[in-house]
Order: C-alpha cells, then sequence, then structure tokens
C-alpha cells in the first residue's frame, strides 16, 4: 500500500485543469474507434489492398500537414481554447457524416477532411498543456493526460472490435459523439492558457522564456529538438505498424472477424498495462536522463516488433504488446516535457505545429512503405524492416546528450 501511494504522490496536487483535461481525454478515447480500424476499414470494408490503403493514409497526413502549420500559429495568436473549440466540433460533425452513408471511397474522403479539422487544434491542445504545467510538475501532469488517453484506449478498441463487423455505421457516430463530450468538459472548465504562467516557468527553466524572432531562428538556435523530432520520426515509422500491419497480420492469420476481436483485446492489453506501469515507471525514472529512458523504449520496440514477425501463437502476441507497451511509455511520459522544456513559451503553437510533422513524417510514410514491403516481400520481411528502423532511432537517442555537447 505504501508504495502504490508513493508512485501515485506525484499526481496530488495539480492543477483543477489537468484533471478535466484527463477525464476529458478518457472520455474522447473511450470513443475513439475510427483510427484503430482504419486498416481494416479500408481494406476490408472500402476494399483497398494492403500498399492503397498504406497510400490512403500517407495522403491524409500529408493533407494535415498545412492545417497543422496554420493550427500552431492560429493558436499563439488567438489563443489556444477557441482553436480547440471550433475545430474539434468541425471534425466530430464530418465524422459523423460517415456513419449516416454506406461506406465507399466517399467515407475515405470524409476521413481525411474530419482529421484536417482535427490537426488545426493539435498544436493548441499540445501548447495548453505546456500553458498550464511548469518544468516542477510537467512529467506527472504529461504522464496523467497520457493515462488518460490509455485508460480510454483500454476500452474503446474493444468496443469498436465488436461494433466493426455488424455496426460499422456506430463506429463513425460513437467517435464523433464522445468527441463532443469531451469538448464540453473544456469549455465549461477550462479557461484561455495563453500567456499563463510565463514568469514562473522563465524562473525554473530559461529555455522556456519568451523570446523574439521567426521560428526558424528559434529552432536553428536549439538544434537539440531538431536533432530529437528526427529520432522520434524513426520511432514513429516503426510505431505505426501496432496500427497498420499488426491489424492485417492478424488477419491473415485468424481471418477478418476474428483478427479484428484478437486487435481489440492487444489494444485493451496496451491500455491496461499502461495505466499499470505508467504510475511506477514515472517514479523509477524520474531521476534518469529522459534521453537514456526513451532509448531504452526504442530497444523494447525493437523486440516486439522482432516478436510479431515472429509467431502466429495468440499468447506471444500478447508478450510482444507489453513489452512494446512498456516501451511506449517510457517514451510517451519523457516525449512532449523533453520537447516543452526546450521551447519559448512565445512559440509553443509554432513549434507544437512543426516538430508533430517532423515526427509524423515517420508515422505518415511508414504504412506507404510497409503496404508495400508487404505485399511484395512478405509480412515477415515488413516486421523486420520495421525492428531494423527503430533500432536505429535507439542508438541516436542514446547518444542524443553527447551529439549535444558536441
Amino acid at each position: 500500500m505504501e508504495h502504490i501511494k508513493k508512485c501515485l504522490n506525484p499526481y496530488r496536487g495539480l492543477s483543477k485543469e489537468i484533471y478535466v483535461l484527463f477525464f476529458s481525454r478518457i472520455i474522447n478515447c473511450i470513443g475513439g474507434f475510427v483510427h484503430p480500424l482504419m486498416s481494416l476499414i479500408l481494406t476490408n470494408k472500402v476494399g483497398l489492398s494492403a500498399s492503397e490503403a498504406g497510400t490512403f493514409v500517407t495522403i491524409l497526413a500529408i493533407c494535415q500537414v498545412p492545417c497543422t502549420l496554420i493550427g500552431g500559429k492560429m493558436a499563439d495568436s488567438f489563443g489556444r481554447k477557441k482553436i480547440i473549440v471550433s475545430f474539434q466540433i468541425l471534425g466530430a460533425v464530418v465524422l459523423m457524416i460517415c456513419g449516416f452513408f454506406p461506406v465507399s471511397t466517399l467515407t475515405a474522403v470524409f476521413l481525411i477532411i474530419s482529421s484536417c479539422f482535427y490537426s488545426l487544434s493539435g498544436p493548441a491542445f499540445d501548447a495548453l498543456n505546456a500553458d498550464i504545467t511548469t518544468a516542477k510538475n510537467r512529467q506527472a501532469a504529461y504522464s496523467l493526460l497520457y493515462m488518460g488517453v490509455n485508460v480510454g484506449f483500454s476500452i474503446g478498441p474493444i468496443i469498436g472490435g465488436l461494433l466493426y463487423a455488424n455496426y460499422l455505421s456506430l463506429v463513425f457516430i460513437g467517435d464523433a459523439i464522445t468527441t463532443l463530450i469531451a469538448l464540453f468538459l473544456i469549455v465549461i472548465f477550462i479557461k484561455e492558457s495563453k500567456g499563463r504562467n510565463v514568469e514562473e516557468q522563465k524562473k525554473e527553466n530559461e529555455l522556456e522564456a519568451e523570446v523574439e524572432g521567426s521560428t526558424l531562428k528559434v529552432l536553428l538556435e536549439r538544434p537539440t529538438i531538431l536533432i530529437f523530432a528526427f529520432i522520434i520520426l524513426l520511432y514513429q515509422f516503426s510505431y505505426s505498424q501496432w496500427g497498420f500491419a499488426l491489424p492485417i497480420h492478424l488477419s491473415n492469420i485468424f481471418g477478418s472477424k476474428d483478427g479484428a476481436k484478437l486487435f481489440g483485446f492487444l489494444g485493451a492489453c496496451n491500455g491496461v498495462v499502461v495505466i499499470l506501469f505508467t504510475p511506477v515507471l514515472v517514479a523509477a525514472t524520474k531521476k534518469l536522463s529522459r534521453v537514456k529512458v526513451m532509448a531504452l523504449g526504442g530497444f523494447l520496440y525493437t523486440i516486439a516488433f522482432a516478436m510479431f514477425g515472429m509467431t502466429k501463437m495468440i499468447p506471444v502476441f500478447f508478450i510482444g504488446v507489453i513489452i512494446m507497451t512498456i516501451g511506449e511509455v517510457l517514451i510517451s511520459i519523457n516525449e512532449g516535457v523533453f520537447i516543452a522544456d526546450n521551447t519559448p513559451a512565445s512559440h509553443r503553437g509554432r513549434i507544437s505545429s512543426i516538430l508533430p510533422l517532423i515526427m509524423g513524417a515517420g508515422y505518415a510514410l511508414g504504412p506507404s512503405i510497409t503496404g508495400r514491403v508487404i505485399d511484395h516481400f512478405g509480412m515477415y520481411s515488413a516486421w523486420m524492416v520495421t525492428s531494423l528502423v527503430v533500432t536505429v532511432g535507439a542508438v541516436a537517442m542514446f547518444n542524443l546528450n553527447r551529439i549535444k555537447r558536441k
């Protein structure tokens, strides 16, 4: 009991807004049905091949690029809350429309439009998180928000997997409704955060002080975060296969219906492991180098993705997901903190739009490249490529502090 209290202690005394965001993310992610099932919807319902589905996901990500950049500029200019509320509503409405028409190539177009609206609000969320935290409580706050996401995802994929076969329209409608409910909490309980805590943050960490100049100038003066972003690109390339290659792999082995259900349970396993291990890992690693901890997370990805490629046994898939999830936790509880700690308050929205584009390029390219590997060389080769890419990233992350000193 004493050990449990010690693990939960960092989450005490956070601002009310962090707790509101925590519950908001739980609700939103419980209804996050569409994204985990994206590759199955595109291949089994729309009728695309693996490579075509991968290309679609890449096109979707490319369309998000200008939206994210515009959203970052708008968040710094007009405030975080207005941008979040406006574009989250639009994204949910478009997603809901998908539930009222038969699945077709038009559905894919609507998915792109909805994702673009959501992308416009993404940098504002990142800036909001940084605004309402300080260097002292940021890791605890970010890890709590991360747990909120995974509490939702421990439930959502199971519901989505069960709805997928016979009630696909509810996948789209339910996703939209939960987004609106989660947004309602933000509207009621969270005030505009732009310009808040600036002096306190500056005292704790000079790198967060407001500065003048363009975003490019800020990034060139802080090359470490650019190098960091390209390393995470490699991580994201590999992690994208959790949502793209793995459902296809399971569908090939166990059939479409059973594969979707198994993926739902693996998603639930992922969420449960996050919930159980995040407080423990935060407590265990809080005094360690952030980059070394994230490097360890990358090496765990290597092991997990190699396991996926070498087995057809259900228990081994669950073991692989557990290993992958521990790596995910180690990376996720430090990634956002590292960026926030190295970003001036004046440029949070813009940098929160540019860095995710670099990092997200890996997530965007992953399905497209891997889809072609699957079609031409098979699933085993795809998993080996995935493992090799993340290994390169983990080695680079391990040496990031050395690069910084040079």
